[in-house]
C-alpha cells in the first residue's frame, strides 16, 4: 500500500463508513503453490468485541474457494472514486502529475460457514441491496425449491480482520492554492472527479487547519 502519512484517514470510524458505502470487495490471496487468486463480492462490516469481521458468499468449488480453503490468508480492498490530478493546476507546474483516490485494505484470515450461517448471510445481503420491502424479489419472496439449489453453489464466509490500513489521497500535499485549483478543475470532470472534489471541499478546513 502506498503509505504516507500525509494520506492516513486517521478516524477509524471514517475508514469503517468508507468500507460499508463501498461493500463491492476485492479479495485477494493465494493457494498453496502461490498462485494468486482474486474475485470481487459485496461483503458486510461488522464490530464485535472490539473486533473487527467481513462477511460476504462465493461460488462454491471454484479457483479462490479451493485456494481459501488450501491457505486462509486474505487482503480484501475497497474502492471509491479517483481521478486524475495534472500537475498543470498547481501552483509550481514544473512536478509530476498524479492521482487522486480512496483505498481501504483489510488484512485477515478467512472461514466457511455452514448452511444455517450461509442462509442469514443470503438474506441480510439480499434484502441489504433490494432495500425495497415491496420488491417482490426480497428474500422471503424466493421460493424455498429455488434457495435450496442455490445453496448447493455458493458458500458464505467470514473474514477475522487482523490488519486495517487506509489511503485517502486528496491532494492533502498541496499548498492551498494549489489545492483549490485541483477542486475546480475537478469540477469540470466526470462524476468520479467531481466526487473527489467534493471530498478535498470538505476537508479543507482540516487539512489547512482554518
Amino acid at each position: 500500500m502506498y503509505s504516507l502519512p500525509d494520506f492516513k484517514e486517521k478516524n477509524p470510524d471514517v475508514v469503517k463508513q468508507f468500507v460499508r458505502e463501498h461493500p463491492f470487495a476485492f479479495l485477494s490471496g493465494c493457494n498453496q503453490a502461490s498462485k494468486p487468486i482474486a474475485t470481487q463480492v459485496p461483503v458486510f462490516i461488522d464490530e464485535k468485541d472490539s473486533k473487527l469481521f467481513l462477511t460476504g458468499h462465493m461460488m462454491r468449488n471454484t479457483d479462490h474457494h479451493k485456494a481459501f480453503l488450501q491457505n486462509p490468508n486474505v487482503l480484501a480492498v475497497f474502492t471509491g472514486a479517483h481521478s486524475y490530478v495534472s500537475a498543470s493546476w498547481y501552483a509550481d507546474k514544473q512536478q509530476a502529475s498524479t492521482w487522486n483516490y480512496m483505498s481501504v485494505h483489510a488484512k485477515g484470515t478467512i472461514r466457511f460457514l455452514d448452511e444455517a450461517e450461509l442462509l442469514e448471510v443470503l438474506r441480510r445481503t439480499t434484502n441489504h441491496f433490494e432495500n425495497n420491502p415491496t420488491s417482490g424479489s426480497n428474500f422471503d419472496d424466493i421460493p424455498t425449491d429455488y434457495v435450496e439449489r442455490l445453496i448447493k453453489a455458493i458458500v458464505a464466509f467470514e473474514i477475522t480482520v487482523e490488519e486495517i490500513d487506509n489511503v485517502f489521497k486528496l491532494s492533502q500535499n498541496r499548498d492551498e492554492k494549489s489545492y483549490d485549483n485541483i477542486i475546480r478543475e475537478l469540477r469540470n470532470g466526470d462524476g468520479d472527479a467531481k466526487r473527489i472534489a467534493e471530498l478535498m471541499e470538505q476537508r479543507k478546513a482540516e487539512v489547512f487547519n482554518s
